[in-house]
């Protein structure tokens, strides 16, 4: 794997982060004892150009996500029926306004002080550039939503935003790919894109129940629009054959 990803990378237009889960609760994953001793949580997690710092393009609004949970907790934020449609449209359509207007409203140093506090590149968020962050402060992020820690405690929340990015429209990415290596394979993610950066970041959950994230971030090669996204699918095919492979995995059992 590390080798792999070393590959994919070396040209300096990609990042990719990976970290194993271990099975869900109740899977058939979670009742093998084999799975369980081979596959254990973080045994597999590596990246490359993990910690290089790269524009976050619509990723960024995870950490939106993150900071509006804890503005409600905080009894500085409440829903109404608008907002609430816009942070959903931020979600599962990667539309801006309800990161722009709050954004605005709570002030980038706020904002990125509190990802500070989590742990997560900063500044994520600076006036007049586009937002920055690594594959792996995705991946933390994407730790704490999987777990409930962090800024998504609370059970509704967590499963609302998991639910919205299950939904979440591009899915020529990550979701293309691991599909391709397992059918039935399915994601939670975030997607970004802005001129030649296509971005993508989720919680992947295979058939038996084992899960881990996957961020992959890439720009150049000529890319536009969507034109990177194959990219980012073909890297996530080859990492869940790489660690999930069905050889691999018939052979443990």
């Amino acid at each position: 794997m590390t080798a792999y990803l070393k590959k994919v990378t070396a040209d300096g237009t990609a990042t990719v982060s990976f970290y194993d889960l271990g099975a869900k609760s109740g899977s058939s994953a979670a009742k093998s004892k084999v799975m369980r001793q081979f596959y254990k949580r973080g045994e597999f997690a590596t990246s490359a150009r993990g910690h290089t710092a790269e524009v976050a393009a619509s990723t960024y609004k995870i950490f939106i996500a993150a900071y509006t949970f804890h503005m409600i907790h905080e009894n500085a934020f409440t829903f109404d029926a608008t907002s609430q449609a816009s942070f959903e449209q931020m979600i599962v359509n990667s539309m801006n306004d309800f990161a722009d207007d709050h954004l605005e409203a709570w002030g980038m140093t706020n904002v990125d002080a509190y990802l500070q506090k989590q742990g997560w590149y900063n500044p994520v968020f600076v006036a007049n550039q586009d937002a920055e962050t690594t594959a792996l402060s995705l991946t933390s992020a994407l730790r704490d939503l999987h777990d409930g820690t962090g800024p998504f405690q609370n059970k509704a929340e967590r499963k609302w935003l998991l639910s919205l990015m299950g939904k979440q429209v591009y899915r020529t990415g990550i979701p293309a790919g691991v599909k391709e290596a397992k059918a039935g394979t399915t994601v939670t993610d975030k997607v970004g894109f802005i001129d030649d950066t296509n971005n993508d970041a989720g919680i992947v959950t295979l058939p038996n129940g084992e899960q881990y994230i996957l961020v992959v971030m890439t720009h150049g090669h000529g890319q536009s629009g969507f034109s990177g996204f194959p990219r980012i699918a073909k890297i996530a095919e080859h990492v869940q054959k790489i660690v999930y492979g069905s050889k691999l995995t018939r052979d443990l059992n």
